[in-house]
């Protein structure tokens, strides 16, 4: 039986690993030159949000040394290694344009190659395209515009007033670097959102979250609202607009993750980042908002996260993707036979782990099968 894996992030990656200890051969096409190529993409402050000890891989230990919360390039390294360690086949600059099954076999078009196979697993990842709004005005806006894929450091922008746009962690942590590096940020936020610390008590979040995983999301969130309360404080006192429900609920009905606070909050209340609501239009340097206030901008950085798109390559495949190209459901078989996704879980106990754990459960299944 022959395998396919599309992308070698972390979860193309584990996918691997685990078919190969399994005695199951694969090859990992890879759209560009490196593992993990959208993280060495990613700023250059960032840390992993989630503690080391959840954010592990199949079969390999970060090295003790790294610190609790790692950066990205001890991530990048890990990566590396972990490919070397599996001795994984990984095919570089193979960027998949089709994928199609017909009469029980997978066939792959890459921009020079062809493959196929008898299982495809698709692990291309959530970032796999940016995600780049819109507003009426913005071609005449005289700075630079970033998506936060595009973002390395924020010295770039010294003593440059600029806006930051979504309220993710990523743009959480950019308005930090921001500040860090001698800007003026401000953050733009449009919907209501939760906000929770990224420990409690010295316990990692994460931990707290896989210690409440079989209960019932509004129930969690309600044994969590005192202690966040307590620990946070009220964020509507401070611009933003809190939504009905917890953070459980939210990544789980939504598919967001909260905003996970490594300083953001401490800056907001300082008043070193100012909160703006969303975006309404654009006219040359100035940004009009939704409450009708307006203000003045050298630069717009998009933090408005990204979308896997796999319809862009995916062909004939009704009832496996959502109208957006998001897989309907990852870690197990699709409804198309043959077709797994791993890495598209948006999971209140963190994506790392998640992809673990769903590159366990998808190496088991096609095993079964040989």
């Amino acid at each position: 039986m022959s395998v396919l894996v599309i992308g070698a992030g972390a979860a193309g990656l584990a996918v691997g690993a685990c078919l190969k200890r399994a005695n199951v051969p694969c090859i990992i096409v890879e759209q560009n030159d490196t593992v993990g190529s959208v993280w060495r993409r990613h700023y250059d402050r960032l840390h992993l949000h989630t503690d080391k000890s959840n954010s592990e891989l199949p079969f390999a230990h970060f090295p003790r040394d790294y610190p609790r919360y790692i950066s990205r390039d001890q991530l990048v390294d890990y990566l590396e290694r972990y490919a070397k360690q599996f001795q994984l086949d990984i095919r570089f600059n193979q960027e998949v344009k089709s994928a199609r099954r017909d009469k029980g076999t997978w066939t792959i078009i890459t921009q020079n190659s062809a493959y196929q196979a008898d299982r495809l697993v698709i692990a291309s990842g959530y970032s796999r395209r940016p995600n780049r709004p819109t507003w009426r005005g913005l071609e005449t806006f005289p700075g630079r515009v970033l998506h936060s894929s595009e973002y390395k450091i924020g010295s770039t922008f010294k003593g440059q007033k600029v806006l930051v746009v979504g309220f993710g962690n990523s743009g959480g942590e950019i308005a930090i670097d921001l500040h860090e590096q001698g800007a003026r940020p401000d953050l733009s936020v449009r919907q209501a959102v939760n906000v929770i610390p990224r420990e409690l008590a010295g316990i990692p979040i994460l931990s707290i979250g896989i210690a409440q995983r079989r209960i019932p999301s509004r129930l969690a969130d309600a044994i969590n609202a005192p202690i966040l309360r307590a620990a946070v404080g009220d964020i509507k006192k401070y611009g933003l607009q809190k939504l009905p429900y917890g953070p459980i609920t939210q990544i789980r009905k939504d598919r967001r993750i909260p905003l996970i606070d490594i300083g953001t909050m401490k800056l907001i209340r300082n008043g070193n980042i100012v909160v703006r609501r969303g975006v309404r239009e654009v006219a040359r340097s100035k940004v009009r908002f939704d409450d009708d206030t307006e203000a003045n901008y050298d630069a717009l950085i998009l933090a408005t996260g990204y979308r896997p798109h796999v319809n862009e390559f995916l062909q004939q495949a009704e009832g496996a993707l959502d109208a957006e190209g998001t897989p309907a459901v990852t870690g197990k078989e699709s409804p198309i036979s043959g077709l797994y996704f791993c890495g598209f879980f948006v999971s209140p106990t963190g994506m790392l782990r998640e992809i673990a754990l769903e590159a366990k459960r998808v190496s088991a299944a096609i095993a079964e099968q040989k």
